[in-house]
């Protein structure tokens, strides 16, 4: 995944489209990533003892990666292009 916690992203999809958030959690498994401020929904908690009672919590909830974009912090304009660099293994051929 090209991106990592603390990057700053612009949502190109789904009902924040335009809107620009920092990271705060990476899901590498079902690459998605949850942004500061977007995505929100509604949670319903339970009271867990007699005297708490229940509320309605708003809280992120997960975006796909394929759903944002990265912004560069230098010159606050949207990144085209990033490139995901691998190390490259050298295999030998059995003769």
């Amino acid at each position: 995944m090209k991106i990592k916690v603390g990057d700053n992203v612009k949502i190109l999809a789904g009902k924040d489209k335009g809107k620009e958030g920092k990271v705060i959690k990476t899901l590498k498994d079902s690459n998605k990533v949850v942004v500061e401020g977007i995505n929100m929904v509604k949670k319903h908690v339970k009271p867990r003892g007699m005297n708490e009672v229940g509320s309605i919590v708003d809280v992120e909830a997960p975006i796909h990666a394929s759903n944002v974009k990265l912004n560069t912090k230098e010159t606050k304009k949207d990144a085209k292009k990033v490139k995901e660099t691998k190390s490259e293994k050298k295999t030998k051929k059995a003769s």
